[in-house]
């Protein structure tokens, strides 16, 4: 009942979303309006259906209807109802439902929200976020459907991957689904721009906060993600470069170019063409994230299981990236800049470096990520390009990134003379120069830490620096400091959200710089009562006990102390869980936490002899903290900018400085 029901209903959405497609096409080229209002009605119908199908599928998990082979696969009886509810997207089948369900209440909000605004773009809107819907409803009704009946019935299900049951992975993905899909908006809308020939920024202003929010979504899927793997995978990191972390960076390395030229846009006239290739690649990483982890084609220890959806979205792609590619060819005219650069010391110079660092950033990712893929191409072999590597060729980048954070909001528009922005920098860099001396006098010896730590400084002061100007002008004003520090940010969200990211950025870089040149590790064995010492600290290994657990769990749990200078500090865990139905084991490390290091440790291996034995795997991780505490200040700083302005009367549009005879 309920897989003949949920099928009915995908193909009902299917065929809803493909009718707006064509009314709103229809209506825009006849001018009626009738047809276009009738599409906005079908595509916001679209969403009701999608969530139709997600509260079947969710009620089959809930109720353990194993009759359909997603249930069976996902979950089983002894599990706890919210990891039931969750596994709507713990599989290749649900996740894809859950990705419908998440693009048609996007499309159902811009509707909703910017139809009388934009009335001229919609028509072009609906006819792109239909092609993606009708895609998504494609692959989940009949290529990757979660109402498949089984052959035969189980009596229980195989219950969720481990992996999968941390708390962190209950909003993770919906997280990293949040800000992919939301970059589908922005896409429509350019996209509607160049159909309709509506040319100007308007679309920029009415898509920037969906750009931020959607940004805002992927950054906080990618540090929860970090965080899940720190806290599960048990290898005492938090990213591996693995081809899925890659697969939701890039396109947030496309979006953040993209939100910091659009600006340039808006200010200056300038950098349209730029602006519309940098939201098509945003869209098309994306779904090409997509893709190669839902095909299997490079493997990862977060991929999904191999299957046949492959080719229809290398398909998808292909179409996407030529719809894309005529309509900006066909308005190139119309995408010439207004202006040009004037001075290669300016606050525009400054944002297109941005842009050029994080593009040859993505690029390596790019080329690195699908390494395997191309020399398969061309040698018939897959290779493999590992963390060091990416390091390497990285690190320069990311130096050259961080130095640009501190120094481009000192410069102006137009022209910044050296002189000023000499003496702006000077008293940041004496004040970095004398921590990194410091740091070398407490023993910090190895030169890229010392150079990593005074770009951080560096671009830190600066940061600081500003918001202090700030707001010693408006204490001139009479307000006292908090007054003014508040007011400060009230009436310039954008602005100083934009140097709470920064800092957020600045303050995980510190603890990146710290843990990847001075993390130690060490694995030992122990028999009971032994001790090991690492970098000050003994751990001492009492015993091991297994206990069976809930669903069919079997868990072995070591129980270790923990001293420092001869002082207890705590008791530590470590735990292997292993699911017998499945047969998959999980690794649960233990860890104590603090500002300046994580002492952290992994249960690899028990044998149950006459005087117990185990092998311990321990990490010290120093300043790891401060990634997660920089996440936290990077998440606050997205919220101030994405915060709606008080409204505010029509500023005058900037004079153009210098009209430029191409692009």
């Amino acid at each position: 009942m309920i897989a003949d029901f949920g099928r009915i209903t995908l193909y009902v959405a299917f065929t809803v979303a493909l009718y707006a497609i064509v009314a709103a096409y229809y209506g825009a080229r006849r001018g009626d309006d009738r047809w276009v209002r009738s599409a906005r009605n079908a595509i916001i119908a679209v969403c009701p259906l999608v969530a139709l199908a997600c509260a079947l599928i969710i009620t089959a998990l809930v109720t353990g209807d194993f009759s359909i082979a997603y249930v069976s696969q996902v979950s089983s009886l002894g599990m706890p109802t919210y990891l039931k509810v969750t596994a709507l997207w713990g599989g290749q089948a649900g996740s894809l439902l859950f990705w419908n369900l998440l693009l048609s209440l996007f499309t159902a909000a811009a509707m909703l929200t910017k139809w009388r605004q934009q009335k001229e773009l919609m028509p072009y809107v609906i006819v792109v976020l239909g092609m993606v819907q009708l895609f998504f409803l494609f692959i989940s009704g009949i290529v990757e459907s979660p109402f498949v009946r089984n052959l035969t019935i189980p009596a229980d299900g195989n219950g969720l991957n481990p992996l999968l049951r941390h708390p962190g992975m209950i909003i993770h993905p919906p997280m990293l689904y949040l800000g992919f899909v939301g970059m589908t908006i922005p896409y429509a809308f350019a996209m509607a721009a160049l159909m309709s020939g509506q040319m100007g920024d308007n679309w920029i202003k009415t898509t920037r906060r969906w750009t931020l929010v959607a940004w805002l979504f992927l950054s906080l899927g990618l540090i929860l993600g970090g965080r899940w793997a720190y806290d599960v995978l048990g290898w005492g990191g938090y990213w591996g470069w693995d081809p899925v972390e890659n697969a939701s960076l890039m396109p947030w390395l496309a979006g953040t170019a993209f939100l910091h030229s659009v600006m340039i846009q808006e200010k200056m006239r300038m950098f349209k063409m730029w602006n519309m290739f940098l939201v098509m690649l945003t869209f098309l990483l994306v779904i090409l994230g997509t893709f190669v982890v839902r095909s299997g084609v490079i493997s990862s220890v977060h991929a999904f299981a191999q299957s046949a959806i492959g080719p229809f979205f290398f398909g998808f792609i292909a179409f996407m990236f030529i719809f894309s590619l005529v309509w900006i060819t066909k308005r190139r005219e119309s995408l010439r800049t207004e202006n040009q650069l004037v001075s290669y010391l300016s606050r525009e110079a400054a944002f297109l470096y941005n842009n050029f660092l994080i593009i040859a950033i993505l690029a390596v990712v790019f080329l690195f990520t699908y390494y395997p893929l191309i020399s398969e191409l061309f040698t018939g072999e897959k290779g493999f390009v590992g963390p060091p590597v990416y390091e390497r060729a990285l690190a320069p980048l990311f130096a050259a990134l961080v130095l640009l954070m501190g120094v481009a909001p000192l410069t102006m528009w137009y022209r910044t003379s050296i002189q000023r922005l000499g003496r702006a920098v000077l008293w940041p860099a004496v004040a970095s120069t004398v921590l990194v001396v410091v740091l070398f006098i407490l023993g910090v010896h190895l030169w890229p830490a010392l150079l990593g730590f005074w770009l951080v400084s560096f671009s830190a002061a600066l940061t600081l620096w500003e918001f202090a100007k700030g707001t010693r002008a408006r204490m001139g004003k009479g307000e006292n400091v908090w007054t003014a520090f508040t007011t400060l940010m009230a009436r310039n969200r954008r602005r100083y959200g934009g140097y709470w990211i920064h800092m957020g950025v600045l303050i995980m870089a510190f603890g990146i710089v710290a843990d990847g040149l001075y993390q130690s590790e060490t694995q030992i064995r122990l028999t009971a009562g032994e001790s090991v010492q690492v970098g000050g600290f003994e751990m001492v290994f009492n015993s091991v006990s297994r206990f069976p657990g809930a669903d069919d769990l079997l868990i072995t749990q070591a129980d270790v102390d923990l001293y420092k200078n001869g002082e207890f500090l705590r008791k530590l865990t470590p735990e292997i869980e292993f699911y017998q139905r499945s047969g998959q084991p999980m690794t649960i490390p233990s860890a104590r936490s603090t500002i300046t290091e994580d002492f952290y440790v992994i249960l690899v291996n028990w044998e149950p002899t006459t005087a117990d034995a185990a092998t311990f795997r321990i990490f010290l991780n120093p300043l790891i903290n401060w990634i997660w505490a920089g996440g936290i200040v990077f998440i606050i700083g997205t919220l101030i900018a994405a915060w709606p302005d008080r409204e505010k009367a029509p500023a005058r549009a900037r004079k153009p400085a210098v009209v430029a005879a191409g692009d």
